[in-house]
C-alpha cells in the first residue's frame, strides 16, 4: 500500500525540517462548536490555544471540522460558507507564529472538489493538510452527499515526529491506519465528530484497540462535545498506548482543554502524563445526553427559556426536570391545563413537581376553549357520536395555549412525547406534539420510568436543578393516562409498556421480522397490531419536533421510511 499527499502543496508552506524531539506536550481541545459560527469557532480555537500555552503545550488538537462545526450538512455546499472557513483558517495560521501549533479541522475546496480536511498550523503558516478518506454514509451520516474522499495519507512531520492523522471514520477500517504505519507514522492523532448513542463507548474502544494492535502505534482520540439538533456529542476523548493501556480519559458531556505528555522510547512513543477521569455511562449517560441536547438547542438558537405543559404524568415531569437541569429554574415555565377529566392526583402531582423544581407554575383551565370549539363544530358533527375527535380537541387546545405563550414571551415549547407514543401514533398532531424540541423523543416509556427514578438519586455534573427527589415515586408508579376521557389509561389503547417496548425495540432498532418475533414468544396478532400502528404513524413522525438521539436508531436521521408505503411484513 502506498501513500500520497492530499494534493499539491502550492498554497502551503511546509515547516522547516526540525531535529526530532523526545517529548511532545499535546493538548486535547474537547470543545463545543456551533455549526455555521465560523468566527465564534475560530475564537474558541484562540482561547483554547491560550489556555494550552499556559500548560506548556507544543500542539493543540481540535475535533473534526471544528471551524465549520460538525455536521455542517448542506450548509457546507454554500460557496460563501466555504470561503469564510478558508479565511478563518488562514487567519489562525498567520497567528500561529507564537505559541503552540494547532491541528484544526475545516472544509476545503481544491481543484473543484470539497474535502473534509485537517490542517497543521505552525510558525505563521499552514504547514500541512490531510483529507478524510472514508466518508460514512449510514445511520445519521451522509458525508458522501457533500464531500469527496481524499487520497490515502502519509504522516505529517511535526518537530521531527511523524504524526498519523486519520479523521474519525478513517479508523473504523484498517486501510488508512495501515497506510500511515507503512509510511512511517509514529503516533496516531484522530480528530472525531462521533455522536453519542448507547454502546458507543465500547464500540469506539474496540475499534481503537484494533488499530493499535494492527499498527503497533499509540493513539490519541479527540472528540467534540455538545448538542447539534438531534445529535449529542459526548466528548469522552481518550488515549491508548501501543500496549493497549488506557492512559487518558476525559469526562463525558463537558468541555475541557487538557495537556497530555508523550515521550519517545526505544520501542516508540508513550503517554506518561494525562487526565484520567471517570466516564459517565449507561442510564446516566442517556440522561446527561438528553440534558445537554436540550441545553444546546435552546442556547444555540438563543431562546430565553422554555415553556411546557405539566400534566401530572411522568413524561412531562422528567422533561421539566431535564429543562431545569439544562437551563436553571428561572428559565423554565410550566403550565397545568386541566379539564373535567383531570384528576385531583394529577393536579397535586404537577404542583408538587413544579414546587420541587422551583419553576414558575401557572394553571390555565381549558374548558371554555374546548366547549367553544365543540359549539362551533356542532352543526357539522350533528348526529354523530362523540369519539376520539373530541378527545383530540382537548390536546389541541393545550397545544394552542402553549404556542401562544411561546409567541408572546419568546420561550420555546418543549414537547414531551416518548418513543413508545411516537412509534404507535399515540399522540395528537397540533396538540401534545406541538413544540420546538423533545428531550425524550428517543426514550421508550419504560426507559422514562427508569430515568425518572435515576434522577431522584443522581444528577449530571453541572446540572442546574436541585438535588434529591424531584419526581415523587407516587407519580412514577401510577397508571399512565392521557386523561382525555373518564377513567382512561394508556393500556385501554396500547399493550402494557413492558411488552410494547420490547416489541418496538425489535421492530425499530433491529428490523426484526415478524416471524422471528413470534418465534421468540410474542403473540402474532399483537406483533402485527404493533407493526401496523408503527407504519401508520409515519406521517405524524415526519411532523414531530426534533429530539435527542440516544438509541442506536432514532426517528429522524437514522430511520427514513416513506410515508406512503404499501409493504407489510406478513409471516
Amino acid at each position: 500500500m502506498t501513500a500520497s499527499d492530499s494534493a499539491s502543496e502550492s498554497a502551503f508552506a511546509p515547516a522547516p525540517t526540525a531535529p526530532p524531539v523526545d517529548q511532545l506536550r499535546i493538548a486535547v481541545a474537547q470543545l463545543n462548536p456551533l455549526v455555521g459560527d465560523v468566527a465564534g469557532n475560530a475564537d474558541k480555537v484562540r482561547r483554547a490555544r491560550d489556555e494550552a500555552a499556559l500548560q506548556g503545550a507544543d500542539l493543540v488538537v481540535f475535533s473534526e471540522l471544528f471551524l465549520s462545526g460538525y455536521p455542517p450538512e448542506d450548509l457546507v455546499l454554500k460557496p460563501a460558507f466555504q470561503q469564510a472557513c478558508r479565511a478563518a483558517l488562514e487567519a489562525l495560521a498567520a497567528e500561529s507564529a507564537d505559541g503552540p501549533a494547532l491541528l484544526v479541522g475545516a472544509p476545503w475546496v481544491e481543484d473543484g472538489a470539497l474535502y473534509n480536511g485537517v490542517f497543521l498550523l505552525e510558525a505563521g503558516r499552514v504547514s500541512a493538510r490531510r483529507f478524510k478518506v472514508d466518508l460514512p454514509n449510514y445511520g445519521v451520516f451522509d458525508e458522501k452527499r457533500v464531500f469527496a474522499p481524499g487520497p490515502l495519507p502519509g504522516p505529517i512531520p511535526f518537530k521531527g515526529v511523524r504524526l498519523g492523522v486519520p479523521v474519525c471514520e478513517d479508523i473504523w477500517g484498517p486501510d488508512v491506519v495501515e497506510c500511515l504505519a507503512e509510511t512511517g507514522a509514529e503516533l496516531l492523532i484522530v480528530p472525531n465528530g462521533s455522536p453519542y448513542r448507547r454502546s458507543v463507548y465500547d464500540e469506539r474502544t474496540n475499534i481503537a484497540v484494533a488499530r493499535v494492535v494492527e499498527s503497533g502505534l499509540p493513539l490519541l482520540y479527540v472528540n467534540q462535545v455538545g448538542g447539534q439538533d438531534e445529535l449529542v456529542f459526548d466528548g469522552a476523548s481518550f488515549a491508548l498506548n501501543a500496549d493497549r493501556t488506557l492512559v487518558m480519559q476525559m469526562p463525558g458531556f463537558a468541555e475541557r482543554v487538557r495537556v497530555t505528555v508523550w515521550e519517545r522510547f526505544a520501542n516508540g512513543w508513550k503517554c506518561l502524563e494525562a487526565p484520567l477521569a471517570d466516564r459517565v455511562d449507561g442510564d446516566q449517560a442517556d440522561y446527561a445526553a438528553c440534558v445537554l441536547g436540550l441545553k444546546d438547542y435552546v442556547n444555540k438558537n438563543r431562546f430565553p427559556g422554555v415553556v411546557l405543559g405539566l400534566s401530572g404524568g411522568v413524561d412531562s415531569a422528567i422533561c421539566a426536570a431535564m429543562a431545569v437541569d439544562a437551563l436553571g429554574p428561572e428559565r423554565v415555565h410550566c403550565i397545568m391545563m386541566p379539564y373535567r377529566y383531570t384528576s385531583s392526583d394529577s393536579l397535586s402531582d404537577a404542583a408538587d413537581v413544579a414546587q420541587r423544581l422551583g419553576v414558575r407554575y401557572d394553571t390555565l383551565p381549558i374548558a371554555p376553549a374546548v366547549e367553544a370549539l365543540e359549539g362551533v363544530l356542532a352543526p357539522v358533527f350533528a348526529g354523530r357520536a362523540r369519539d376520539v375527535t373530541e378527545e383530540n380537541l382537548q390536546s389541541r387546545v393545550r397545544g394552542t395555549l402553549l404556542m401562544s405563550v411561546s409567541n408572546k414571551l419568546g420561550t420555546m415549547v418543549v414537547t414531551t412525547g416518548n418513543k413508545s407514543e411516537l412509534s404507535t401514533g399515540y399522540a395528537t398532531l397540533y396538540g401534545d406534539m406541538n413544540g420546538g424540541y423533545n428531550p425524550i423523543k428517543d426514550l421508550y416509556k419504560t426507559e422514562v420510568f427508569r430515568l425518572s427514578r435515576l434522577r431522584n438519586t443522581w444528577k449530571p455534573v453541572g446540572a442546574l436543578g436541585p438535588d434529591g427527589v424531584v419526581i415523587p415515586d407516587g407519580l412514577i408508579d401510577k397508571p399512565p393516562t392521557a386523561e382525555l376521557r373518564e377513567n382512561q389509561t394508556d393500556q385501554d389503547s396500547l399493550p402494557p409498556y413492558e411488552v410494547l417496548d420490547a416489541i418496538l425495540a425489535k421492530l425499530v432498532e433491529a428490523e426484526t421480522p415478524v416471524a422471528d418475533l413470534v418465534a421468540e414468544g410474542f403473540d402474532l396478532a399483537l406483533v402485527k397490531r404493533v407493526e401496523r400502528m408503527l407504519n401508520l404513524a409515519e406521517y405524524k413522525r415526519r411532523q414531530a419536533a426534533p429530539g435527542v438521539k440516544v438509541t442506536t436508531r432514532n426517528f429522524g436521521r437514522d430511520r427514513r421510511y416513506p410515508i406512503t408505503n404499501g409493504f407489510r411484513d406478513a409471516p
